[in-house]
């Protein structure tokens, strides 16, 4: 029987996790924990498989003859702009666990916004007992921006809650239950919408997408009041002094953000402590790393199996 390639870890993640989803994983194959000083000066070359989230600067140098590259998690823009990234497939984090936590946080959002409990925030803080008028899930359209696995689950669960969902994506997706525009669509698409869900990745397409224009032509008069933005996709397709001015004209009538331009999110940003905006530390979807290492596995029995890799990077469109 051949043996097996070692498999290299390249994660600046928790050490804990890491550590305590390593055991039980990788029968069989020797793991390279790039974290231990142990392997920092180990020869990586003839390596087939390396596993990645912010990788050190020479990894690719060092391990020259890597055949995949599996990015540590669901966004793989990080990996796409690595230096000296060698032409080999490269896969995305696909995972239930993962797609469930994301689904979690934006129908978490997506109701704090429309129960209006910022607004109860402030009036607990001042004893204030006063109820608001409360509008139903069914007036509101939440548009989701980034129709792929993710985008569609969480569309599935917004109806479960009796919200109106669409979706938007580049090209036009068929999608059971669910209205989609692509984009010659674009602006009947935020026309309709009260909710505007990114979940796209960063592309130079995307990179600052979400904007004071694209702003000014979300639904003005929905049950909202105004239009709010939630964002768990990527800092960099949101201009983030669009969204507070939008925010402080009125254009916005809220807004939640899990990604930021820069993260962590500098302690001088005014985002932490706008009253309009709900802030959480790129932990929308944070990465099961127990669950990360079983989806590796099973895409390096594939290879070695002959069979075709899944989830792998379309390297023209960037995701």
């Amino acid at each position: 029987m051949q043996k097996k390639s070692p498999v290299i870890l390249d994660l600046k993640f928790d050490r804990e996790q890491v550590s305590a989803a390593l055991k039980g994983a990788f029968a069989g194959r020797e793991v390279i924990d790039l974290a231990l000083p142990a392997h920092r000066s180990r020869d990586l070359s003839g390596i087939d498989y390396a596993v990645v989230w912010r990788p050190s600067a020479d990894l690719f140098t060092r391990a020259s003859n890597l055949k995949v590259v599996f990015s540590g998690g669901a966004g793989v823009d990080h990996v796409m702009t690595l230096p000296g990234l060698p032409d080999v497939p490269v896969v995305r984090f696909v995972d239930p666990t993962l797609t469930n936590r994301m689904s979690e946080w934006i129908v978490m959002q997506c109701l704090l916004h429309l129960r209006q409990f910022k607004a109860y925030e402030a009036q607990n803080r001042k004893r204030f007992w006063h109820e608001l008028a409360q509008p139903e899930a069914a007036e509101v359209t939440v548009g989701i921006m980034g129709m792929g696995v993710l985008g569609q689950d969480a569309a599935r669960k917004l109806k479960i809650m009796g919200f109106d969902v669409i979706g938007w994506s580049r090209r036009k997706k068929e999608i059971e239950g669910i209205e989609t525009f692509d984009t010659a669509g674009l602006d009947a698409f935020l026309a309709r919408t009260d909710i505007l869900v990114g979940l796209l990745p960063l592309t130079a397409e995307t990179r600052g997408l979400f904007n004071a224009a694209l702003f000014a032509r979300l639904r003005r008069r929905g049950a909202l009041g105004g239009p709010v933005f939630v964002n768990a996709g990527r800092g960099g397709s949101q201009v983030e002094a669009d969204v507070l001015a939008a925010l402080d004209r009125g254009v916005l009538a809220g807004a939640s953000l899990d990604v930021f331009e820069t993260e962590p999110l500098p302690l001088q940003s005014p985002l932490w402590t706008h009253e309009k905006i709900f802030v959480t530390p790129h932990a929308a979807a944070a990465s099961d790393v127990g669950a990360l290492f079983a989806h590796v596995e099973r895409q390096m029995a594939r290879v070695e199996a002959g069979q075709p890799l899944e989830h792998v990077v379309d390297r023209a469109a960037g995701y």
